[in-house]
């Protein structure tokens, strides 16, 4: 399907929550933005690379990275995505922006494969990875402002982890926000005010049950998932206390649960939120309002 690449829009690349991966279940979460002329990726889970390479981009486009936090199903393809890039012929530079912890990642990360970076730059006369890459370490505020667009950063509630920021992106009159992974936190809603799209964690209670009894630490599995994750219908409750234009559920948990379809995600959050509505699945497009 030819999508037209002038277009502002959201592409879902990975829609679960959590870092397993099951037999024709779907990825971990990434999200591609295409906002303002820039390629920007938002998280990379495992399968990041593939999901952005069948959307049609070039991964020589690779421009920005946002990760959230340093959850493996965040952060754990950062690496691989970027050099995956660079041996494809990325030239120009790209900056990752991530939480205090991001650039330790990227060093070790080279450190690791030092042995095939060194051999690609003499052998093939590639530029020097190191060189391309910039890291900046973010906090609560403004991330950064470049070519009108302007992003923001808000500390939500996911504990045990501290440095978890939702991400609102603005560029000429239209913006989309991710909720990050987060329990129910109200001031998300005035962070979220307005936004054309707000991208929202979500969690069916029907499903953790099942979800736990496939792991072996089945009860601390069900104590950090209500401790630090939204239930659908508390994403709906934000959405409209935001006055979002359309809201996207993402990083569903559980999203591999055969006996969960996406009819008991729209009653879950019907209860709450009345306006559009995108129930993620990978590979999804959701094109911005005013296209």
């Amino acid at each position: 399907m030819s999508v037209e690449r002038t277009r502002d829009r959201l592409v879902l690349l990975g829609s679960k929550g959590g870092p397993a991966l099951r037999p024709g279940g779907p990825w971990p979460s990434s999200s591609l933005l295409e906002f303002g002329g820039r390629t920007i990726v938002v998280d990379c889970g495992l399968g990041v690379t593939r999901g952005l390479a069948d959307t049609g981009i070039s991964l020589k486009a690779l421009d920005l990275v946002f990760i959230t936090h340093l959850h493996s199903d965040h952060v754990l393809e950062l690496g691989p995505l970027i050099h995956t890039a660079w041996t494809a012929g990325l030239a120009t530079p790209v900056t990752v922006f991530g939480p205090p912890g991001t650039g330790h990642y990227w060093r070790r990360f080279c450190q690791a494969m030092e042995f095939d970076i060194e051999i690609r730059i003499a052998d093939e006369g590639r530029p020097d990875i190191l060189d391309m890459v910039s890291i900046v370490e973010f906090g609560e505020g403004r991330v950064m402002e470049e070519r009108g667009l302007k992003v923001s950063a808000l500390r939500v509630d996911h504990p045990p982890v501290t440095d978890c920021f939702a991400l609102r992106f603005e560029h000429d009159g239209k913006s989309v926000v991710f909720s990050a992974d987060t329990a129910f936190f109200p001031p998300l809603a005035d962070f979220a005010k307005g936004a054309d799209i707000l991208v929202h964690e979500a969690m069916l209670e029907e499903g953790i049950e099942r979800l736990v009894a496939k792991t072996g630490n089945g009860a601390r599995l069900r104590e950090h998932l209500l401790a630090s994750h939204s239930f659908a219908e508390e994403a709906g409750r934000i959405a409209t206390d935001a006055g979002a234009g359309r809201l996207v559920l993402n990083h569903l948990i559980p999203a591999d649960d055969p006996e969960i379809g996406e009819v008991d995600w729209i009653a879950a959050v019907r209860k709450t939120w009345a306006g559009d509505l995108t129930i993620a699945r990978d590979g999804l497009v959701v094109q911005l309002s005013g296209d």
